[in-house]
């Protein structure tokens, strides 16, 4: 019986090893597949150089308070469609920056 006994006892430690690794590699598995948040970062930078682009006027690289400003007043004013100075409900749900369509903005 001793045997017997020691083999079923083998036979379930062996058994709970397979288990643990299981569930181990399956939850190595779900953490590998959850992007990391750099990898978020990383999503949208061509959307951000877009962007840079777009606001960088004098082409430095980098944008100033005043292109921020021409750029910002540009876009309220596209928004503001019934051109009352103020943005309503449906003139912001449209705010989803268009880059694909030039904006006026100037020296």
């Amino acid at each position: 019986m001793s045997t017997r006994t020691n083999i079923v006892r083998v036979i379930v430690a062996i058994a709970m090893l397979v288990a643990t690794w299981a569930i181990l590699g399956t939850a190595v598995a779900q953490r590998a597949a959850v992007p990391k948040s750099q990898d978020k970062l990383a999503l949208g930078e061509p959307e951000v150089t877009q962007l840079l682009l777009l606001m960088d006027t004098d082409k430095s690289g980098k944008i100033s308070k005043q292109e921020w400003m021409k750029f910002m007043e540009a876009e309220f004013d596209r928004l503001d469609k019934d051109k009352k100075g103020q943005l309503d409900v449906e003139e912001l749900a449209q705010s989803k920056l268009r880059v694909s369509h030039p904006v006026n903005v100037g020296k």
